[in-house]
């Protein structure tokens, strides 16, 4: 019956105008003069029945879907799985749910899925920019949608972006080794122009440069890489002076960590370790590894109030003026690089 019933059901069994009980459904009986007693009855019926409003047909009549469209690379990444758990939880409090996909790794279906965004009538868009969909989120905004930007900062696409301070991380990591008396510090990264890894190895080279250390760097091109894991293995061979390492992100550290079960474990296990995102694994390993941990729900708090606040008063498109929120990052410091 919850499929099957409409507005017009509701308005004959209570014995009141299909406008009214629009009017309770949408929360605005107060605001309409509408008494308690028959907006209790309305309720009390939609909750007997579980009636269930048509989120496109709503917001066909009220222009607000109370939807939210939530798209990044690869939703099963830790970072972006964690982050969309908590912005779920935050969206809710303000009676919007989230619908989220992923692009995957050739951006081949972005428009397919921002097409079935703006079908169902997203109010707004939360998005970690890939490279390939740079266009495609510019003409959002342009066209006036709400949109905040995560993650990815992208010099050319004027937008509220929502940020973990990428370069103070590094450096913050980077220092916390120093510090232990390590003076060979590996990093290991991706090869791409994506702006937060950028920031992640320039936090590192400013760094070292600063404390007169020679720099040991390793960019894979992580799309086409036939073994990370092969790679990071050779880059510590040759480079048997390094006594610590970096990973810039958390799967590069799980391909880091593949050495353990491959015979190369003392190749690894021999040097401090820090990652840059924690993950559960990380703490149960041996040695704990030390990792850099984003403030995921105050990211979260920040993406949604924004885009709330966007929607409810509405954005005038490539007018708006550009809002950059920079969060700090956390170091977990476990056993993993503890002093030399």
């Amino acid at each position: 019956m919850s499929r099957q019933i409409s507005i017009k059901d509701i308005a004959s069994h209570v014995g009141t105008s299909i406008t009214t009980v629009s009017f309770v459904i949408n929360g605005k009986a107060k605001e309409k003069h509408i008494s308690e007693k028959v907006a209790k009855k309305i309720l009390d019926f939609i909750s007997e029945v579980g009636y269930k409003p048509n989120s496109i047909a709503r917001g066909l009549r009220t222009g607000n879907s109370k939807t939210i469209g939530f798209l990044v690379d690869d939703i099963s990444k830790p970072f972006f799985s964690s982050i969309a758990s908590v912005i779920d939880e935050k969206a809710a409090l303000y009676g919007y749910n989230i619908i989220s996909s992923s692009i995957g790794t050739k951006n081949k279906s972005a428009r397919s899925i921002l097409d079935i965004f703006a079908e169902r009538r997203v109010d707004g868009y939360i998005i970690a920019v890939t490279d390939g969909i740079e266009d495609e989120v510019a003409k959002l905004i342009e066209g006036g949608k709400p949109v905040v930007l995560f993650d990815r900062y992208l010099e050319g696409i004027k937008a509220d972006y929502v940020l973990t301070d990428n370069l103070l991380a590094t450096r913050d990591a980077t220092c916390h080794l120093i510090d232990n008396c390590y003076k060979n510090i590996g990093f290991i990264t991706i090869e791409t122009a994506q702006q937060q890894m950028v920031d992640r190895l320039q936090g590192y080279l400013e760094t070292v440069n600063e404390g007169n250390l020679q720099s040991f760097v390793l960019k894979i091109d992580y799309q086409n890489a036939l073994n990370p894991a092969d790679e990071i293995k050779k880059f510590l061979i040759d480079n048997p002076e390094i006594d610590s390492l970096i990973f810039s992100t958390n799967y590069l550290t799980k391909q880091g960590l593949k050495l353990l079960i491959s015979g190369d474990d003392k190749l690894l296990l021999s040097k401090a370790l820090v990652s840059f995102d924690d993950f559960e694994l990380l703490e149960y390993i041996k040695p704990p590894l030390t990792a850099v941990e984003q403030p995921i729900e105050a990211l979260a708090d920040n993406i949604i109030k924004l885009l709330i606040k966007k929607i409810t008063k509405g954005v005038k498109g490539a007018k708006q003026e550009e809002s950059i929120i920079k969060l700090e990052a956390k170091l977990k410091i476990r056993e993993s690089t503890m002093t030399k």
